[in-house]
């Protein structure tokens, strides 16, 4: 049972180690929006590209810009934005690209 708890608790202390890109850090949640890039307009059409961590351990996605153009159709990107979040034991980060 002891060698549960210690596992329970290096995984929790690990979880606090790993986090996502983002211009300011919560320690247990984070909700951040940021810019990455802005043209002299925002345009019409959103597309977003996420990806995701567990743990700090595990992290799969692409979060690219050509895959969140592709995700809104947008062949002229006027800006890129940033969302991050983060609790506990799950991140993500996403790519916001606006354009037409």
């Amino acid at each position: 049972m002891s060698r549960i708890v210690m596992a329970v608790g290096l995984a929790l202390a690990a979880a606090g180690c790993a986090g996502v890109a983002s211009p300011v850090t919560g320690a247990l949640y984070t909700d951040v929006q940021g810019p990455l890039e802005a043209g002299a307009r925002v345009g019409i059409k959103e597309g977003r590209a996420c990806a995701r961590s567990w743990l700090g351990l595990f992290a799969t996605g692409d979060a690219s810009i050509k895959s969140a153009a592709e995700a809104g159709g947008i062949s002229q990107i006027d800006s890129v934005d940033s969302h991050s979040s983060w609790l506990l034991v799950t991140g993500s980060f996403c790519t916001i690209v606006r354009g037409s």
